[in-house]
């Protein structure tokens, strides 16, 4: 399956291109913990999942599922993709809390 975009405005005087993305051998898994480090050349992204949310003592046992590493400015276009999406979720569903 192929998913398509639809095209950027750059603003340059340049030709729109489409984006097509490849799903063909995409894998979905559900994820509820994540953290972050980085260095001077890249940003680390782990995603887990929390398999303790049921013992309410004891240490917490975190699978660590996919690891995205990027650099800085891949990271900085994610910080405003997710800005621009929870800023419309909760336009539409109302504020997240902490």
């Amino acid at each position: 399956m192929t998913e398509q975009m639809q095209p950027t405005d750059t603003g340059a005087a340049e030709p729109q291109r489409r984006i097509r993305l490849d799903t063909s051998q995409m894998k979905s898994s559900y994820c509820n913990v994540c953290n972050a480090t980085s260095t001077r050349e890249e940003v680390v992204l782990n995603f887990g999942l929390n398999q303790s949310w049921d013992r309410p003592e004891g240490d917490l046992e975190i699978e660590i599922q996919h690891r995205v590493i990027m650099s800085p400015f891949a990271a900085q276009k994610l910080r405003e993709v997710l800005e621009e999406l929870l800023d419309s979720y909760e336009k539409r569903y109302g504020p997240l809390k902490d």
